[in-house]
């Protein structure tokens, strides 16, 4: 069973904690943090975080010459860590384009189950993945020292540690569109944002052409599938 649910809980559940504390004295006005940040130019910061990844499959129950039938499915998600740097330009009082190179070091683990005898193979993928996510930011007015804000954009994204395998070879670059939802709080000295965004590839990133492949059985693993989009859902803490 995926545990994907209880990331998502654990880090909307840290969120509100953030935030309780400042809405329990938002009907009062407090002394603004940083009050010229947002009118910048261009400002920048880092980020630090977690992801997890998923790849969906679009399979076509093909039976090889000796009988053999294989499906794959991704029982687990595994976390992976993140790490980049943030720029952001000032376009109106309540829109910023971002730009966020960033790097995602994370595996996917995939489990290949034979339905006419039971058996079963496994493979772990191991990916860096190097992204350019360029976003649009559209951030609520500020009250005191928070901002919620919505985002959504483009991410080119290359991986860095492709490796031929005998079941699945995955394409080097893919695109993925993206979403999320965060919030800025505005700290004395820096601000602090948290971040939840949900990215979903465009391309089939299953490579078909399976060259060094000699042995005509080991073949059924990509002659099943049709096509393969990676997901990913990325927890972030950007610091400016």
């Amino acid at each position: 069973m995926k545990t994907i649910h209880y990331y998502i809980i654990a880090f909307l559940a840290a969120l509100l904690l953030l935030f309780v504390p400042t809405s329990a004295q938002a009907q009062k006005r407090k002394v603004m943090n940083r009050p010229y940040i947002d009118q910048r130019l261009f400002h920048y910061g880092f980020l630090a975080g977690m992801h997890l990844q998923d790849i969906e499959l679009e399979q076509n129950g093909f039976i090889n010459e000796a009988g053999d039938q294989w499906f794959t499915e991704t029982p687990n998600y595994e976390p992976g860590f993140s790490v980049g740097i943030l720029g952001e330009f000032y376009l109106t009082k309540n829109i910023g384009l971002r730009i966020i190179p960033t790097m995602h070091f994370g595996t996917k683990n995939l489990t290949f189950r034979n339905e006419t005898n039971g058996a079963t193979q496994h493979q772990t993928i191991k990916s860096t993945y190097v992204t350019i996510p360029i976003d649009v930011k559209f951030a609520a007015e500020r009250f005191n020292n928070y901002r919620p804000y919505v985002m959504a954009g483009i991410t080119p994204a290359l991986d860095l540690t492709v490796k031929k395998h005998k079941q699945y070879l995955l394409r080097q670059t893919d695109l993925y569109l993206e979403a999320g939802i965060g919030c800025d709080f505005y700290l004395p000295f820096f601000k602090f944002i948290p971040e939840v965004k949900f990215m979903y590839g465009l391309s089939n990133v299953i490579n078909k052409n399976r060259s060094d492949i000699t042995e005509e059985a080991d073949l059924i693993f990509t002659q099943s599938v049709n096509k393969a989009k990676s997901k990913m859902i990325v927890f972030t803490f950007y610091f400016e």
